[in-house]
């Protein structure tokens, strides 16, 4: 898909202009005021605030109010990278088709470095492919913020609980009730509104929980008495997307390149065949000079650039945005207020998600990607524990699994940001005067993983279990996201995903692989089936309301060893053709086979012992959270009762 030829405009590509701006005007936002009472208050509409609210609009019983200081949605933003991880997100939000459709597809890299017969040359060094084979099914893309933002505000607004931001409302100041308990409406917080009708207006809401997604001079962070710790590199650095013509020849490719004595450039083309992202790094400061006593203006930026691309050209036609900035990594030392009290026995009632709580630069393309995974670890746990599903525990886990994951996101950018303004040396080796070529691009090659968002790995803890039966599944990792794969399913020979079953519903999924016996009378899978489906112990039996279908709370799907035609439905046990809803309609997706057509055997790729089978426990954000064997009943019921109630 082609668009922004003749300029950039915000939006649809499909729609024409008059028909963007009939859509942008139509997503003004909430009317009236504020809500008196809330369950939930989201202060800013950036990538964690939609991310977070977007995962509550499935619960229409949880009154969600997310609250906006700008006059409207995101026109042009600064993050356009999405990691495979965040891919595989949206997936679980539903609307991963569509941005897949506009967003421009990081298929490979090139490397640039000086041209050993020509110094001040660059000359192409390498290229490789942006992510690792079978990594994940979806690629790394890159698409504008805004869009990013679009695609959100139209899921929360046809979700369940239709939910719409509040704009055009500063948050004055919060206060928490320390003696409140867990679910009390422990928090106060007043908003000014700048509207024109009611500009000066002051509204109050009273919440049970709050979360800071306000950025990086989060007033949030700020009432509940956390500051980002850090440094800066002390390195200028800037940024502009633009159009433009070059007879650079790598110009719809993602590079990295390197000049003798001019600095760097991270490329990165961006949706719609013609728009380019260029970081440019320029001067190093001094120890007490900030970026703005440079006074730097774009068309210092496109002049370093044209130094950078020598012998090649740049003509910049017009510049969409651009910025200057200076490295730097902070992070706060807690993520919520229960953090930081003495007692250990305080119940968070504020919390703080993306740049809120860790900064850093931005060509490591992290910074949306690990901001809507806070809101992601953060939605479900808020979900579960307003449903009355699990303990306010539960809570807790937050801060302690995500200050981790930001902590390895400031020291891998700080390396990163390091190796991307150290000098080109010659060698094969990392110096006190820069880093070879070679180290260059290896070192991108070796963090790949880290940068398509799938090396997070949360330690063992109440939610995640340790390793003693990762043998039985050494493909599904303890602790790190469920790597999907393809399977078929019985009943209608569809080929598909089995990740593509986790939705973003708050929902627990138990995917049990079957032993060579099967689905046989009396086998291990018969057993554990008729367990799940009639003892009064077994979680689904336990932690299902009364009034709703078996997989409410816990989803089971079924794996079999089988082509599709090898097995017949009418041999399946019951629990795996549910009945469902009003008319107890059987549910006929919960029984899986490898998939014959393509050849892929989840239990060849994931490593799924044939000999015994196992459980694979699957968290509501798509993490592994335990493996068990097939007889392993007890053990299934000590996780759950731990977690649930």
């Amino acid at each position: 898909m082609q668009f922004h030829l003749n300029g950039y405009t915000a939006g649809d590509p499909r729609l024409s202009p008059s028909e963007k701006a009939q859509s942008r005007a139509a997503e003004q936002g909430a009317p009236g005021k504020l809500p008196e009472t809330v369950d939930v208050l989201i202060v800013g509409c950036g990538p964690a605030g939609l991310t977070l609210a977007t995962q509550l609009a499935a619960f229409p019983e949880i009154s969600t109010c997310i609250v906006e200081q700008k006059t409207g949605p995101l026109e042009k933003g600064q993050a356009d990278g999405v990691s495979c991880r965040s891919m595989e997100m949206f997936n679980a939000f539903g609307f991963v088709e569509k941005l897949l459709q506009e967003a421009y597809w990081v298929n490979e890299t090139t490397f640039w470095k000086p041209d050993p017969s020509a110094p001040q040359h660059i000359k192409r060094a390498g290229q490789i492919f942006d992510t690792e084979e079978g990594l994940s099914e979806f690629p790394h893309v890159i698409l504008n913020q805004a869009r990013v933002h679009d695609f959100y505000l139209e899921a929360m607004r046809t979700g369940p609980a239709q939910l719409h931001p509040h704009y055009a409302r500063r948050l004055l100041d919060l206060e928490v009730n320390p003696a409140a308990g867990p679910l009390d409406h422990a928090v106060s917080a007043r908003f000014e509104r700048s509207d024109a009708a009611h500009a000066g207006e002051i509204e109050t809401v009273s919440a049970r929980f709050v979360i800071g997604c306000d950025g990086a001079r989060s007033q949030v962070r700020r009432a509940i008495g956390l500051t980002l710790e850090g440094d800066s590199a002390n390195q200028a650095w800037g940024v502009m997307d633009v159009l433009a013509v070059t007879d650079f020849p790598d110009i719809r490719m993602k590079s990295l390149i390197q000049s003798t004595d001019q600095g760097a450039i991270v490329l990165i083309p961006r949706e719609g065949g013609y728009l380019v992202r260029i970081y440019v790094e320029m001067d190093k400061l001094e120890k007490t000079e900030r970026v703005a006593d440079r006074q730097i203006v774009v068309e210092d930026l496109i002049a370093k650039a044209n130094r950078v691309f020598h012998p090649y050209t740049l003509d910049v036609k017009d510049v969409v945005w651009w910025s200057v900035y200076e490295i730097g990594q902070r992070l706060t030392r807690a993520f919520d207020d229960a953090a930081l009290a003495a007692s250990s026995t305080q119940h968070p009632h504020v919390f703080i998600a993306g740049d809120a709580c860790h900064t850093h630069s931005p060509k490591a393309g992290q910074g949306m990607n690990v901001s809507m995974g806070d809101a992601f670890n953060l939605g479900w746990k808020l979900a579960s524990v307003l449903k009355g599903q699990s303990r306010p525990q539960l809570l807790r886990t937050y801060s302690e699994e995500r200050q981790a994951v930001a902590q390895d996101l400031i020291d891998f950018d700080r390396e990163w940001a390091a190796i991307l303004s150290a000098k080109p040396v010659a060698g094969a080796a990392t110096t006190a005067q820069g880093v070879s070529p070679d180290t260059f691009e290896s070192y991108f090659i070796k963090s790949g993983r880290y940068t398509a968002g799938t090396a997070i790995h949360y330690q063992p803890s109440s939610l995640t279990a340790a390793s003693t039966h990762q043998h039985l599944a050494t493909g599904f990792e303890l602790g790190k996201r469920f790597h999907s794969s393809l399977v078929t399913r019985l009943a209608d020979g569809k080929p598909m995903q089995l990740g593509h079953t986790v939705q973003a519903d708050a929902r627990w999924r138990l995917f049990v692989f079957a032993d060579e016996a099967g689905a046989t009378k009396n086998s291990a899978l018969d057993r554990l089936c008729r367990y799940l489906a009639e003892d009064p112990t077994s979680p689904t039996q336990k932690y299902t309301p009364a009034d709703s279908d078996l997989d409410a709370v816990i989803d089971v799907r079924a794996i079999f060893q089988q082509g599709n035609r090898a097995l017949e439905i009418a041999d399946m046990p019951t629990l795996l053709l549910p009945r469902k809803g009003i008319f107890g309609l059987v549910d006929y997706e919960k029984i899986f086979t490898i998939d014959t057509r393509s050849g892929a055997d989840i239990f060849e790729t994931r490593g799924i012992s044939r000999s015994k089978g196992c459980m694979v426990i699957v968290r509501p954000d798509q993490y592994t959270a335990n493996i068990l064997p097939l007889d392993a009943t007890d053990e299934l019921a000590r996780y759950f009762d731990a977690l649930l109630c």
